[in-house]
């Protein structure tokens, strides 16, 4: 099966954009950038890996072993974890001198106690903090970065408004507690290389939340991880499920250390409830974006790092909310070059909510950790993972990348014989520039050459010189809410002038222009503009540069060949 899911990879996410180099840990920030001892840029690429609830082991040791489960997070191309864990698991005897084996057999789990003990025998006779520090060193030797998230205090599912665990104050949630569980910690994984940082808390919540209490426990959380082990990253989260950092544009926090701090958001199609079946999907995606920029990624724009630390859909494919969120926060994503955790790695759990094994529809392996549980939502990820720019990675001047967020391809030309355009592998990708007058032209061509549209259901092509470039079908302007849609104006009667928008062809590759959807209210909810949304995101990596006089040199020839056969 190893062998099945590693052959799978290969063939369906192709190679890695560029290969990066391993980063020299351990990590600071450089304005709202992640880097690296020597000042390069680390995208944090990360999938969560839970192992906060009632059992306390990190989900999935019962399906595979622990090294192979790893191993499979490094080749699927994330480079980071996101580690959940209970302040009860160091600081509640109760909970902190249990083994795996009594974890298990204390909440009846035979059968999974079973699979671990088939799977993973070493673990079971460890203490539970043992058993994480397991999973910590298997991530390093997989060359897996950790950061270890505080989910809860008590073990169990999160989160509710009333759980318990959700703020300062709660039943389950004394501060001096949660400070004294963050300090051991920290001090606990000081010596573990591939642990880069802490995230304090997760998704603050629940009816005493304020924000003055939010800055005299967090800034005290922060001073005592940053005490207790000074190289990690302290990650500070939100109010309102970590939906809320807007606080911060009028009150700084105020720490003793610099360039080792960043903040968290969180983002699902189900944090803004029954908007994304319910609307038009482009003024909905304009309207959440724009609510999400001022509420948390504004701090990228004040020089501080961001992690989406949690997004995700239901894998399964069924969920129209979820289909139509994706294309929105893939696109701010790409846009922004967000560092990010996706939830989430499990495809089901020891126990959740009382139910034993509780399938996990976000998790993107499937229930039995086997395989993806859907292999275009793993693909479509594989151009996040890459870094767009940052320090360090100024390989050229700065391009324009056009990006599919819903595929996670970009606009690419097939090949130098065959110079049609379509979505491919975004690392395939020429350099662009979007002019002042909208033009799309490419930057590194020997020859001027500019994108053009034909007319609707046609494939769009290379227009070519003064002429190709100029009038409307050159001209694309971004026309909608959400500036994704990419379109040009075309002349329809002397009267009237139809708006073609750059759109996916039948076969789901070819690019062409069809009429523009979701161009208003009036669409109302049944419209779908994911196909037609493209977002330009500027890169500063090595582009493909194609040689566009031998491509031209070949056409040309090739035109002769079948004019004098048809002659003959």
């Amino acid at each position: 099966m190893r062998l099945f899911f590693t052959a799978w990879l290969v063939a369906g996410l192709a190679v890695a954009w560029h290969h990066e180099q391993a980063a020299a840990l351990p990590l600071s920030t450089s304005s709202r950038w992640i880097v690296d001892e020597g000042g390069r840029r680390v995208k944090l690429a990360c999938v969560n890996w839970p192992s906060h609830l009632e059992p306390m082991l990190a989900e999935g040791l019962s399906k595979r072993a622990l090294a192979d489960i790893a191993g499979d997070v490094s080749t699927m191309g994330f480079n980071c974890v996101r580690l959940t864990w209970p302040t009860f698991l160091v600081t509640n005897a109760s909970y902190a001198s249990l083994t795996v084996a009594e974890s298990f057999r204390r909440l009846n789990l035979a059968a999974s106690l079973a699979g671990v003990e088939a799977n993973n025998p070493g673990i079971v006779t460890l203490k539970l903090v043992d058993a994480f520090r397991a999973v910590v060193r298997s991530l390093g030797a997989a060359g897996v970065m950790v950061i270890l998230d505080n989910h809860v205090s008590k073990p169990g599912w999160c989160c509710d408004e009333d759980d318990g665990n959700g703020f300062f104050g709660d039943a389950y949630f004394d501060p001096e507690v949660w400070v004294d569980g963050l300090s051991k910690m920290a001090a606990m994984f000081a010596g573990e290389h591939n642990v880069v940082g802490m995230s304090l808390r997760n998704e603050l919540r629940g009816p005493k939340q304020n924000t003055d209490d939010w800055y005299r426990y967090m800034q005290r959380g922060a001073e005592a991880v940053h005490a207790a082990n000074p190289g990690v990253l302290v990650i500070l989260s939100g109010l309102k499920f970590d939906n809320d950092l807007a606080f911060i544009r009028w009150r700084p926090a105020k720490l003793s250390f610099a360039q080792k701090v960043a903040f968290e958001v969180h983002w699902y199609s189900f944090s803004d409830p029954r908007q994304w079946d319910r609307g038009n999907t482009d003024q909905v995606c304009a309207r959440i974006a724009a609510s999400v920029q001022q509420r948390a990624l504004y701090l990228l724009d004040r020089g501080w790092p961001v992690i989406l630390s949690e997004f995700g859909v239901d894998n399964r494919g069924g969920n129209l909310g979820d289909n139509r969120y994706w294309g929105c926060v893939a696109a701010a994503a790409a846009g922004l070059d967000l560092d990010w955790a996706l939830w989430t790695l499990q495809g089901s759990y020891y126990l959740r909510n009382g139910v034993e094994g509780y399938d996990e529809t976000y998790g993107i392996l499937d229930h039995e950790w086997q395989q993806p549980r859907n292999q275009t939502a793993l693909r479509r990820i594989h151009a996040l993972q890459q870094p767009f720019g940052g320090p360090g990675l100024a390989e050229t001047t700065p391009y324009t990348v056009l990006f599919h967020p819903a595929t996670g391809m970009c606009l690419v030309r097939r090949s130098l014989t065959q110079p049609q355009l379509e979505l491919g592998q975004c690392n395939e990708t020429e350099a662009w520039t979007y002019t002042p007058e909208h033009r799309l032209v490419l930057r590194d061509s020997s020859l001027t050459l500019c994108l053009r549209a034909v007319g609707a259901g046609e494939p769009v092509r290379l227009g070519l010189g003064r002429a190709g470039c100029a009038g409307e079908l050159a001209r694309w302007l971004r026309v909608s809410d959400s500036k994704l849609h990419l379109a040009v104006k075309v002349r329809s009667s002397f009267f009237r002038h139809d708006t073609l928008c750059l759109d996916v062809g039948a076969d789901g590759r070819s690019v062409v222009t069809n009429k523009c959807r979701c161009l208003s209210g009036s669409d109302g909810a049944g419209c779908d503009p994911e196909g037609q949304w493209f977002e330009l995101v500027t890169s500063t990596r090595s582009p493909v540069i194609k040689s566009t006089l031998a491509q031209l040199l070949a056409s040309t020839l090739r035109d002769w060949k079948t004019w004098l056969f048809t002659l003959l």
